[in-house]
């Protein structure tokens, strides 16, 4: 077992040396990660290297990367490990894997989080209200102050408050910024879980299409494959649209990579007439995800659909009725798979609601009235005791108010940013696209065959008790039960 370790590990530096030593497909002599934009032009030159999963598609992959001369399904040998090598390097430059660990914040990290508060990107979008609000308070508490020192003793008292009327309104705008976050917070779990139904729901696809590849056939699991991989980038343009800006649009125009989405616009109410604009046009890349997933007819109806995931799914569906019946194939497994494409459907409409459906106007307007109120008069209950110091106080103050407000209205809509879905949409893709020629220890493909395993290698795995797992266990248990003695019940 030690030496099979060893030899494994052997195996394992000589790929990745190979892989290193790669001249077609080796990074640059600087960091390769500090070049985003080669890194994604290589990925559009080789968008779709791991969807077939024969072996003859492998084998003219390799031919065209220049590694003919070498047989995929050959022996343990040098050339099979230059084309391991070389889909290593191709791993390496596709960045379709999420980090499974978000960063959490702990007690430990208080230095950390203090130093970078300038950073912070809600304290940048309330820099508006907090700035004017301290300042408001620093000329008000200098105001007093000089009264004060002429003497004007009674409008400085005219000026103080006191700091009753604010801590009775306090609890109240505190219930008004609780009610509003938790609304959106169970908004933002609430996207959360629909994208986490959805990857499930990709793999369960992947999953009936693999264990029932003889009966769906090569050639529609692979467009299953790429439709079901395209679904979550077409969702996540649906939800929140990516367009090429107006340089990158000058440059690809001409050029057969350009494809012209037409995006549809809001209506304008002017009166009782309804007015609406012309379409708004959006500029794509093939050669990007999702859009280098569909041939070119496809490509042109899902592009003309208002509606391109729903597109999809419809398709996926049409897909798994044409599935011809048989002894394995029955109609239990294709309702199996239209109930998963109803899943896709439905995840379309859960995303649409939460991004089209914002908390009421009328309680946003009055929570932020309320807040807004309340942060200017502040000064005039605390400038009393705090004299000059009132300013910076109410400030703080200010930034906690508002800034909890601000976060409420962030995550009120979690397809803007509060969720990763581009990492999402890379899982689904990784899970779904990936075959066996996986570097990073994804190698789902093989799952699903069994290639030289035997009945003989299960039998000779020890359980937890030494004992080997099939025969010979079956008969130490059979002899241990016969020894048993039942007793009798009185």
């Amino acid at each position: 077992m030690l030496l099979m370790t060893q030899n494994h590990k052997l195996r394992v530096f000589l790929v990745a040396a190979l892989a290193a030593s790669s001249s077609a497909f080796a990074p640059p002599s600087s960091s390769f990660r500090r070049q985003p934009r080669q890194r994604r032009s290589r990925i559009h030159e080789w968008p779709l290297r791991y969807l077939d999963t024969d072996e003859h598609s492998l084998h003219r992959e390799l031919d065209a990367l220049g590694s003919s001369s070498c047989s995929v399904v050959s022996s343990v040998s040098a050339c099979n490990q230059v084309q391991w090598s070389t889909l290593t390097a191709l791993d390496a430059e596709m960045d379709t894997f999420a980090s499974p660990n978000d960063k959490r914040y702990s007690a430990a990290d208080w230095l950390h989080n203090i130093n970078n508060f300038h950073n912070s990107s809600i304290l940048k979008q309330i820099r508006g209200p907090v700035q004017a609000i301290t300042i408001w308070s620093t000329l008000v508490s200098v105001v007093y102050k000089l009264c004060k020192i002429k003497g004007w003793n009674g409008v400085a008292e005219k000026m103080c408050l006191g700091s009753t009327p604010h801590s009775l309104i306090a609890s109240s705008i505190g219930l008004l910024l609780v009610f509003r976050t938790n609304s959106a917070y169970q908004k933002f779990r609430e996207g959360r879980k629909t994208w986490e139904k959805l990857l499930n729901t990709a793999r369960d696809i992947t999953r009936m299409t693999s264990v029932y590849e003889r009966e769906v056939g090569p050639r529609r699991k692979q467009r299953i494959q790429r439709l079901l991989a395209a679904f979550p980038y077409l969702l996540h343009h649906h939800i929140q649209p990516r367009c090429l800006d107006h340089s990158q649009c000058e440059a690809l125009k001409g050029t057969p990579y350009a494809l012209l989405l037409h995006e549809p616009s809001e209506k304008k109410k002017f009166g009782s007439i309804n007015s609406t604009s012309h379409a708004r046009e959006c500029w794509v890349d093939k050669r990007s995800l999702p859009w280098c997933l569909l041939p070119d007819s496809v490509l042109h109806k899902c592009s003309q659909s208002h509606n391109r995931p729903l597109w999809v799914a419809d398709r996926l569906s049409l897909e798994f009725t044409e599935i011809k019946y048989c002894d394995n194939f029955t109609s239990r497994e294709r309702l199996e798979l239209l109930k998963a494409a109803n899943k896709l459907s439905e995840c379309i409409g859960n995303c649409e609601r939460i991004h089209q459906t914002a908390v009421p106007l009328n309680y946003a307007r009055h929570a932020l009235r309320s807040l807004t109120l309340w942060s200017f008069t502040l000064p005039f209950g605390l400038m009393d005791k705090l004299g000059l110091l009132t300013g910076p106080v109410v400030g703080m103050v200010a930034w906690l108010m508002f800034g909890v407000y601000q976060i409420g209205h962030t995550i009120e809509d979690p397809f803007q940013g509060s969720l990763r879905l581009t990492d999402m949409c890379n899982a689904i893709y990784r899970d779904v696209m990936y075959g066996n020629r996986n570097n990073a220890g994804m190698r789902r493909e093989s799952a699903f065959r069994k290639g030289q395993e035997t009945d003989e290698d299960w039998d000779s795995v020890g359980d937890a008790f030494g004992l080997g797992w099939t025969v010979r266990a079956k008969e130490e248990l059979e002899r241990y039960n016969e020894q048993l003695v039942l007793v009798p019940s009185e």
